[in-house]
């Protein structure tokens, strides 16, 4: 669809425009709303409806719903945010969307507990959607000089207490897919950098994160979503020009 006949794209908007995926609570909502101060415009995706909490300017136009475990439907997902762009330029692409499936009462799932049907899911939305939505939207990244930012996990390098076996090895395969966009598209001027958010302060917090944050962070607090969120923009302006490839941890020391 062309830009100039679809109602939902000012071609006179000159801001810089930033697709988040996973916007629907804590990090995804705190990375909107200082990416709205900072003047940017925000397309969000989530699996979810638009909702009526979501209460930041152009929420419920800029708002995409897709399923992103349904690998099939991600070439739609694309046009649509393509004909979304007013200028064909994309600027920043946010892959903050992620499950972690649990077991009965909250329970880590481990290897012997993941069937097949979960390793899918996760392995979608986690991963290969990622893969797919960067090489959908390359030519939009490329025209603005964009940059692609990862969420990965302190789980992808360490065991994790609440994170089961198939989110943490998402979560790995999350950092080295960062490195091959970052060796794939720096050639093309597109950046791409992960972040590793270690014990942040959402609604996805676990039972016992209190007693983890005593024994394993040196810094002995939570992480605030609105500290992950000032890592992201970083990544996506001209500040982190010469950072590609990158995974910058985000746990006050719990990964050390």
């Amino acid at each position: 669809m062309d830009c100039k006949q679809d109602e939902r794209c000012d071609v006179n908007d000159e801001r810089p425009i930033m697709l988040l995926t996973g916007a629907s609570r804590g990090i995804g909502h705190a990375t909107v709303k200082l990416f709205q101060e900072s003047g940017w415009r925000i397309l969000t995706v989530s699996r979810q409806p638009f909702s009526p909490e979501c209460a930041w300017p152009e929420a419920r136009e800029n708002h995409i719903q897709a399923d992103l475990a349904q690998l099939g439907g991600i070439d739609a997902l694309a046009q649509d945010v393509r004909a979304r762009l007013p200028q064909g330029k994309l600027h920043a692409l946010v892959n903050n969307a992620g499950v972690s499936p649990k077991g009965g009462s909250g329970a880590r799932l481990g290897l012997m507990e993941t069937e097949a049907e979960v390793w899918t899911r996760v392995l979608n939305v986690n991963l290969v959607s990622t893969a797919l939505l960067a090489r959908a939207l390359l030519p939009e990244l490329e025209r603005a000089g964009g940059s692609i930012v990862n969420v990965t996990s302190i789980a992808g390098s360490r065991v994790h207490p609440f994170a089961g076996v198939a989110y943490a090895a998402s979560k790995a395969a999350l950092a080295a897919l960062t490195r091959e966009m970052a060796h794939e598209f720096g050639r093309r001027g597109v950046r791409a950098n992960a972040i590793a958010p270690g014990e942040i302060e959402t609604s996805m917090l676990s039972p016992g994160t209190e007693d983890l944050i005593a024994a394993e962070v040196p810094m002995g607090r939570l992480g605030d979503a609105s500290e992950v969120a000032s890592t992201i923009h970083f990544l996506c302006t001209a500040a982190s020009s010469y950072i590609n490839g990158a995974e910058i941890h985000i746990s006050g020391g719990q990964h050390v």
